[in-house]
């Protein structure tokens, strides 16, 4: 005859279970906000440097026959950057 666990440990167990799950929550949002934080140590200077070889780049990438489509739509967002 095989005996059952007591019913409390089943309990126990979901118990147990929610507050895994609470801790991994609650660490989660604290890591997305630790690494929020941790751009507002970021230079500048730096961000815009990243951002123009990024614009560069993306220049370079759009075929010409699309560029008018894509001004267009860059218009529509208010962006200044226009492909020539």
């Amino acid at each position: 005859m095989v005996r059952q666990p007591p019913s409390h440990w089943f309990h126990r167990g979901a118990r147990l279970r929610e507050q895994v799950r609470r801790w991994q929550d609650i660490r989660t949002w604290a890591r997305l906000i630790r690494e929020a934080e941790a751009l507002w140590h970021v230079d500048v200077r730096d961000l815009r440097r990243l951002g123009a070889m990024e614009l560069g780049q993306l220049l370079e990438e759009v075929p010409p026959e699309l560029r008018p489509r894509v001004n267009r739509w860059l218009a529509c967002y208010g962006v200044s950057t226009r492909l020539t």
